[in-house]
C-alpha cells in the first residue's frame, strides 16, 4: 500500500504531527527518515523490512554496517547515512543524560546498565573508561581503544594521563566480549593489574573492571558473574 492510500492520520508524518513522536512505531519513525518509497514499494514497507533485518531491535540496526543498510532495496547511501546518524544522535543524547544524572555509581550492575547500550552486539572489543569523583559521581567517560573480535589493548599510560587531567579519584574500566562469555582471560587479568599499579602511583583507585557480554557481566572487584 502506498503512503497516499493510507488515511491521513495514519501517515507517519501526519501521525507524528497530530499525536506526537511517542505514538509512532519504530518503523514509522524510520519511514520519516527515509522520506519516500521506491519501485512501487511504500516507505513504510522499506522501513518495516529494515526493522525485520535487525530482528526488530534498534540496537542492532544502530550497529549495522552501512554496506548492509545500502543492500536493502530503497535504501541508498544517503539514506543509510541518515539512519546511522539519527541512531548515533540517540546514543549521544543518552550519554549526555547519564552525565547530568548525578547518581553515585556503586555497583557493577549500574556499570553494566550504563554501558550495555554502547557495547551490546558489537563484533569487536572496545575498551572504555568511566571517570569518577570522590563521591563516585560520573564526571566523564570515553573509549580508549577499539580492537578485534578477541582482544583490545588497554593503554595504561593514556588512561593514567586522562584520569589526572580530569582530576578523577576513581576510574572504572569497561570492555566487552563479543564471544558471549564475560569471564576474563589471562591477558585481561594481567592488563588490569598493570593499570591498577600505575594508577596507585598517583593515588587514583581502579574501582572495578567490568567485562560485558551482552546478557551477562563479570566484575573484577566482586569476582563474580552477574546476569541482566
Amino acid at each position: 500500500m502506498r503512503i497516499k492510500e493510507l488515511c491521513p492520520d495514519e501517515r507517519p508524518r501526519e501521525k507524528m504531527r497530530l499525536r506526537g513522536a511517542k505514538a509512532l512505531s519504530n518503523a514509522d519513525l524510520l519511514a520519516i527518515l527515509l522520506g519516500s518509497g521506491t519501485g512501487g514499494r511504500s516507505v513504510i514497507d522499506v522501513a518495516q523490512e529494515l526493522m525485520v533485518s535487525a530482528g526488530g531491535r534498534l540496537s542492532l540496526l544502530g550497529v549495522m554496517p552501512l554496506e548492509k543498510l545500502v543492500s536493502h532495496k530503497g535504501v541508498g547511501e544517503a539514506r543509510a547515512i541518515t539512519i546511522a546518524a539519527a541512531l548515533e544522535l540517540g546514543r549521544r543524547a543518552l550519554e549526555e543524560q547519564v552525565l547530568v544524572d548525578k547518581r553515585a555509581i556503586t555497583s557493577p550492575e549500574m556499570v553494566y546498565q550504563l554501558m550495555l547500550p554502547q557495547l551490546k552486539n558489537l563484533d569487536h572489543e572496545e575498551c572504555w573508561v568511566l571517570y569518577l569523583n570522590r563521591s563516585n559521581f560520573l564526571i566523564g567517560r570515553e573509549m580508549i581503544s577499539s580492537g578485534t573480535l578477541e582482544s583490545t589493548p588497554i593503554d595504561a599510560a593514556r588512561i593514567l594521563r586522562k584520569a589526572i587531567e580530569k582530576q578523577s579519584s576513581y576510574i572504572i574500566l569497561v570492555h566487552n566480549h563479543p564471544s558471549g562469555s564475560p569471564l576474563p582471560g589471562q591477558a585481561d587479568i594481567y592488563q588490569t593489574n598493570v593499570l591498577r599499579r600505575a594508577l596507585s602511583i598517583v593515588e587514583i583507585r581502579l574501582a572495578d573492571h567490568v567485562v560485558i557480554a551482552d546478557d551477562s557481566f563479570y566484575s573484577f572487584s566482586e569476582e563474580r558473574v552477574g546476569k541482566a
